[in-house]
């Protein structure tokens, strides 16, 4: 038996026979022969007594560690505090020595005229809250909780601000020194801190840089295989020079804050060129600023380099072959589907045709290939575009994205007069597209003759190789799941380290479903059958939905099972 099973036995709690019919804890809690209430206060006491340490926790992931916390805290009447719910104040914590905060797992977080609060990941470690009160020996300490995960993410913040403290001290020399608003949009150590910034994000393989202002601080978080991360974390002061100069740089207006705005600058990190789209919106403490960071390389992946599996890179490459009629690649915002534009034209472009895009804006320039970047201001929608671009004589069109009725209608009749076109659409699945289309008032009729294909997509993150470890998952989940899942399948998930920045995950890889249209699925579309019975139909002709390539994933151990559920959806 487990340390708490065992606790538990032995005060009476459960009895031997419970446990032989259960096995273990996690059952005896999921079959309600004891609460989850009772458990959590059960662990309370026996902490508050001496006998379990907060640590040991870890080994009970099904007991939430914020509710015992909270628990503890209601006990032994101090405040529990979740820090991401306020703007910390990190100037009192950083009059302290950082080692003994780290040793001690502890931060102080705001002082009055009588007191200082502070977060203690251990509350009941004597050596710990008596070492920080002789650090205040003017103010007694008031003693609050948190998590200690939430305690080491703030320490680690404290540690990226102490990282580039040089420079931000060199920055508000120079502002002081400095006279006119230009002159301190020029400083040298502001232009040193963006290329840090920069070279941070592209070294961590960043895809977006967000900087933040909010009331206290200025931060910078980075957008890592499809999550953001904290990066940076400056005072106030540092953010008016550095959203001046960043807009200088991308030739926008750093006069006006009261509307949003694009741009879009080059900037040579690490002897690569990168092209940075950039834009500006006005919010409650100065502006937001997003980078989004455009590799020229990431423009020249193969499709099947991107993750695409065997099967579903032949149905899409088949289809690119088409002599006409319109492929389209559907999923969310976020989920890689102008990678895919750019891998299919590159599968697409050479010298014998001509091929022309219509985008908003144009990310990656492509050779061999006309690029017209859409412009709304002078009437350059992508629906004005597309009619001037048939007077270019062109062979293949790809269109950024369809977003009303006007730009598809002129698609489709564009894919119905001899040309191959292929868009996006924002749909879920690849059936969808089929009823998006119909609801956006085109007839039936004209898309079964048009479509050739609709691929739909999304990004799942792949298990970090330097951590990898087999996963324990819950039997509940693993049973939900039986009938995807080989007997005798080993799931694997990732610890945690250095490599992946303890996120357990490295890269990101594609998840997908082709939907080829065949003479029977186009007679279906005619008819205006509705979506589960084309699904039925594509299922016979050999369909693999998106949630089995997801799973098949899984199972050969390229990410965890946790991540297909939350990504893909069981259809």
């Amino acid at each position: 038996m487990d340390l708490l099973t065992d606790g538990l036995f032995y005060a009476g709690h459960i009895t031997q026979e419970q446990l032989n019919e259960h096995e273990t804890l996690e059952h005896l809690i999921d079959n309600n022969v004891i609460t989850i209430e009772f458990v959590i206060k059960f662990v309370v006491d026996e902490i508050r007594l001496g006998k379990y340490e907060i640590s040991f926790l870890k080994a009970y992931p099904f007991l939430s560690e914020e509710a015992i916390l909270e628990k503890l805290a209601e006990v032994m009447k101090v405040q529990f505090m979740d820090l991401d719910s306020f703007d910390v104040d990190f100037r009192t914590a950083e009059k302290l020595p950082f080692v003994q905060l780290q040793k001690f797992r502890a931060l102080p977080l705001f002082q009055d005229e009588l007191s200082v609060t502070v977060v203690f990941a251990d509350p009941l470690d004597i050596e710990a809250t008596e070492s920080i009160q002789r650090l205040f020996p003017r103010k007694p300490i008031q003693i609050a909780i948190a998590t200690p995960k939430q305690i080491n993410i703030y320490l680690q913040k404290m540690e990226l601000k102490d990282s580039v403290k040089e420079l931000v001290t060199n920055i508000r020399n120079e502002l002081n020194s400095i006279g006119t608003l230009e002159e301190q949009q020029e400083a040298s150590s502001v232009l040193k801190l963006i290329e840090v910034l920069l070279k941070s994000c592209i070294k961590s393989r960043g895809s977006d840089i967000h900087i933040e202002p909010t009331e206290k601080n200025c931060v910078v978080r980075t957008r890592i295989d499809g999550k953001l991360s904290e990066m940076f974390l400056f005072d106030k002061d540092i953010y008016p020079p550095l959203a001046s100069r960043l807009k200088l740089l991308a030739n926008l207006d750093i006069a006006e804050k009261r509307k949003p705005q694009d741009g879009r600058f080059s900037y040579e990190v690490a002897e690569a060129e990168f092209d940075f789209r950039i834009s500006t919106l006005p919010i409650l403490y100065g502006e937001s600023i997003v980078m989004r960071v455009l590799d020229k390389e990431r423009a020249l992946i193969r499709l099947d380099e991107a993750g695409m599996d065997k099967v579903n890179y032949k149905k899409l490459h088949k289809s690119l072959q088409a002599p006409f009629g319109i492929i389209l690649v559907t999923g969310p915002t976020g989920s890689g589907k102008t990678t895919t534009l750019y891998g299919a034209l590159n599968e697409l472009r050479n010298v014998a045709e001509k091929v022309i895009t219509v985008e908003d804006p144009v990310e990656y320039r492509m050779n061999l290939i006309q690029q017209v970047q859409v412009n709304t201001k002078v009437g350059l929608t992508f629906a004005a575009a597309l009619r001037s671009i048939l007077r270019q004589d062109p062979d293949k069109i790809m269109i950024g994205e369809i977003r009303d009725k006007e730009t598809l209608e002129i698609a489709i009749k564009s894919a119905l007069t001899g040309h191959l076109v292929i868009s996006t659409l924002h749909t879920n699945d690849s059936v969808s597209a089929i009823t998006r289309m119909s609801d956006m008032g085109i007839a039936p009729y004209l898309i079964s003759g048009a479509v050739v294909a609709i691929q739909a997509q999304r990004l799942l993150r792949k298990i970090c190789l330097s951590c990898k470890k087999e996963a324990v998952l819950p039997q509940l989940i693993l049973n939900d799941y039986k009938k995807y899942i080989p007997e005798g399948t080993v799931f694997y998930e990732g610890e945690g380290c250095r490599e992946c920045n303890n996120s357990g995950f490295f890269g990101r890889e594609m998840i997908c479903e082709v939907l080829e249209i065949s003479e029977t699925i186009s007679s279906m579309i005619a008819r205006g059958s509705n979506k589960e019975e084309i699904l039925t139909k594509a299922i016979e002709e050999g369909f693999i939905g998106m949630f089995s390539n997801a799973m098949d994933k899984a199972i050969a151990g390229i990410t965890t099972l946790e991540e297909v559920i939350s990504v893909a959806k069981e259809s």
